[in-house]
């Protein structure tokens, strides 16, 4: 089985990547389409250099790769994606071979955790926009709407929710999945220096989520923008 896991940044996404590979039968990928996504779009996003010299830059590639063979001999294959990747012209032909769930946060807690680590952030940085239209398009070809995980939960109660998470996409759940060495994982982007200091020193899931955090005028229009996109997938939520 092929899970695909679609969120924007600041969401979550990288504990939810530790805790699959914590499985054991689990093979893993870090954002496949970073890569390709810099090289059509030119953007100067942190690393830049570092993540076009180390990663696949050709998005026709990465997908085959994507619903290719599962790596490593595993039963499992978790893919990491962030919304913001699949600009027009990336083939999204690849979804219809995985299970598409979609992990969602707060655009507050979002907007806040991306400003600390790349100033100015825009809606279509943070990703929102792109989440419901890849969410409408799952819901269109499955007749239902796809899965949907809220990161405040998971954080609220781990092992409940990611056996209801295991259950919805019918494979098993284990303790396994709760906890992992601190670190980092080998299957870490080159960019995770720059964005996964947090994570990298946690061994589980941490604290329960604090209340939603002050924001300036200016990025609580930006979470204003992002809510109704956030609140109509949030309706689905497990």
């Amino acid at each position: 089985m092929r899970i695909a896991m679609w969120s924007g940044p600041r969401n979550l996404s990288t504990a939810m990547m530790y805790a699959f590979a914590a499985r054991g039968d689990c093979a893993v990928w870090d954002e496949p389409f970073y890569a390709a996504y810099l090289a059509a779009t030119g953007l100067d996003h942190p690393m830049r250099d570092e993540i076009l010299a180390a990663h696949e830059a050709d998005p026709d590639k990465v997908a085959a790769a994507c619903s290719g063979p599962i790596p490593q001999e595993q039963s499992l294959f978790y893919q990491k994606h962030m919304t913001v990747h699949m600009i027009p012209g990336i083939d999204r032909g690849f979804m219809r071979d995985c299970v598409n769930v979609f992990l969602i946060r707060h655009p507050a807690r979002v907007v806040a955790s991306y400003a600390k680590k790349r100033e100015d952030p825009s809606l279509a940085d943070i990703g929102f926009v792109q989440q419901a239209e890849l969410f409408d398009e799952v819901s269109g070809w499955l007749g239902r709407a796809p899965v949907v995980v809220d990161s405040l939960d998971i954080r609220a109660n781990p092992r409940q929710m990611l056996h209801k998470l295991c259950d919805a996409v019918d494979i098993p759940f284990t303790e396994k999945m709760l906890t992992w060495p601190a670190g980092g994982h080998p299957s870490d982007g080159v960019w995770a220096p720059h964005w996964y200091g947090a994570v990298h020193r946690s061994t589980g899931f941490g604290e329960p989520e604090g209340p939603l955090p002050d924001l300036s005028p200016e990025y609580q229009a930006l979470v204003d923008q992002a809510l109704p996109h956030h609140e109509r997938l949030a309706a689905f939520k497990l």
